[in-house]
């Protein structure tokens, strides 16, 4: 019977073989998270319930109350999703070869690329790398962690594709590289052309769509606003048991988003992130990009706050350029005039918060549960 094996340890080459030989085995694989706690690790051992543990020291323990995965299964991803619940998300091997065999396919990859992992493995994004290399017979160079010098460093010694986020995409010279798949919260402006953008999620088995066009083998819907999706990439099931919600094998992301008339993709953000203020819909992402052409504003992240009188109020939290010089009263002031200009004025910020940072998860999303109470 085929067994979930967990793998506590960093990214690195006995990983790979690791991964390997479960999957000739006929066993799937959990990777777990560097940076959990014991307990942390724990909870999610008792929710994954694999068979077996396989730690850094590459001591191997097999775990009571392990649950057999079904014939084909080759991967659980661990993803808190949009409610903060963990959930086990189940991948075969089918599903991973349709996003490895489509993503080659649209880079045009060939076992002559080398590609690096420096993100962790534990989430889709950086496993992805492992399952595209592995597909086209490229080279893989993977790091532990991400460290700036040592990705550099990386592609100076060869590499030329890697998978990254907006905050370590700064981060870096992106010239260094060929490609760079850049996923995990909204891209920046302004990027270098070797940079593609992608839009996916654990369910997917990452990105499936490439700046704004679906990959091969992918449709999109667009069905009262909200991105319907229909892939061979899609997961198999939850770890529970519970299978996935399709209809008409259409999958419901919860993002919102428009297809214009050449068939590129926009994505709006999360359907519960809309803002509605005073009985108008407001997108943060509209917000956030046009707070972020003003010369003071380093980062920004807009989110609806409750509200008595409007429901709810449009609430910025900015880096700033020199929060010494600058009244919160004045900067709002700037802010909701600067916004005023391309939009109505409902979209304008009713509130400011000064951060030294944007408190974010390690794929570069936006920790919301750290913003600090408007």
């Amino acid at each position: 019977m085929a067994r979930l094996i967990a793998l506590d340890m960093p990214a690195s080459h006995t990983f790979v073989e690791l991964v390997k030989r479960a999957w000739s085995n006929g066993d799937a694989i959990l990777p777990i998270d560097q940076r959990l706690p014991l307990a942390g690790k724990q909870m999610l051992l008792e929710a994954m319930a694999p068979s077996e543990i396989i730690e850094s020291n590459f001591t191997s323990t097999s775990l009571e109350g392990g649950r057999p995965v079904v014939d084909g299964d080759a991967l659980v991803i661990a993803s808190s999703g949009s409610t903060g619940t963990p959930k086990g998300i189940v991948h075969t091997q089918s599903s991973l070869l349709a996003a490895a065999r489509s993503s080659a396919s649209r880079l045009q990859l060939t076992a002559n690329d080398h590609w690096l992992v420096c993100i962790p493995v534990s989430h889709v994004g950086g496993f992805s790398v492992i399952s595209r290399a592995l597909h086209t017979g490229a080279a893989l160079t993977l790091l532990p962690n991400f460290d700036a010098s040592a990705v550099e460093q990386a592609a100076k010694n060869g590499v030329t594709h890697t998978s990254l986020v907006a905050t370590t995409l700064a981060r870096i010279d992106p010239s260094l590289f060929k490609t760079i798949l850049l996923g995990g919260s909204s891209a920046p402006s302004n990027l270098p052309t070797n940079v593609i953008t992608t839009y996916g999620m654990t369910e997917t088995g990452g990105g499936v769509v490439y700046n704004g066009l679906p990959l091969d083998d992918v449709e999109i819907s667009i069905i009262d606003g909200e991105i319907h999706l229909r892939c061979q990439m899609l997961m198999r099931a939850f770890r529970n048991g519970n299978l996935i919600s399709l209809l008409d094998g259409w999958y419901a992301t919860g993002d919102m988003g428009e297809m214009d008339d050449n068939g590129k993709l926009s994505v709006h953000g999360r359907r519960l992130d809309m803002i509605i203020t005073g009985g108008e819909n407001v997108w943060p992402s509209v917000v956030e990009h046009s707070i972020a052409t003003h010369p003071m504003i380093n980062q920004v992240v807009v989110r609806g706050i409750p509200d008595s009188t409007w429901g709810q109020r449009v609430v910025a939290y900015v880096v700033i350029e020199d929060a010494l010089r600058t009244s919160t009263e004045s900067l709002l002031s700037d802010l909701r005039e600067h916004v005023k200009q391309t939009h109505p004025a409902y979209f304008a910020p009713q509130q400011v918060i000064v951060l030294s940072q944007i408190p974010r998860t390690s794929l570069g999303k936006v920790d919301v549960q750290a913003l600090p109470s408007a």
